[in-house]
């Protein structure tokens, strides 16, 4: 697989957000996107209104293991809650969090979901060309943020071959 386009690179400001954090496998990683409809009611009950579109974060990558990711959709500012941060344990129910401010690495694609283990994999290989190092440890497991965005809304286009998702994945400082 190739890139659809060339990855740029962008200046992002922190994003607040709510979320879930979870636990998942390659084979049960649908059980992330399941959810989603949580956390949007989670937002609904608090007339929060969303200020862009769902993501997933992963935090831990580990594809023959385990991947902890939040389950997120950004707000336009920080909302209270009870719970610890996003991001800090594995926990039932939505949280406030912040995608961190800084330099990304920053690609769209169009495809199926299916599809972005791959497009993830041209990303990190061109970033390997590029001399640029990730905000992660070593063997890029944990991650300070490498984010999927879900850019098309599945009410509006039931082709997942059609969908636009970003991948946008921070640069060491």
């Amino acid at each position: 697989m190739t890139l659809q386009q060339t990855p740029e690179i962008q200046d992002r400001p922190d994003v607040p957000y709510v979320g879930v954090t979870c636990a998942v496998t390659m084979s049960t990683m649908a059980s992330a996107a399941d959810r989603l409809p949580e956390v949007f009611a989670w937002l609904a009950a608090r007339g929060v209104e969303p200020a862009g579109p769902p993501f997933f974060r992963y935090l831990v990558v580990d594809m023959e293991r385990e991947l902890v990711l939040d389950v997120g959709v950004p707000v336009a500012a920080p909302v209270p809650d009870d719970a610890p941060p996003v991001g800090a344990v594995v926990a039932p129910g939505p949280r406030s969090g912040t995608l961190p401010a800084g330099r990304y690495a920053v690609v769209r694609h169009r495809g199926h979901p299916d599809e972005l283990e791959g497009a993830t994999g041209d990303l990190l290989a061109w970033a390997a060309d590029q001399g640029l190092a990730w905000d992660a440890d070593a063997g890029q497991r944990a991650w300070g943020a490498r984010v999927e965005h879900y850019l098309t809304d599945p009410a509006d286009e039931a082709d997942m071959a059609r969908w636009e998702h970003e991948l946008a994945f921070r640069l060491a400082d």
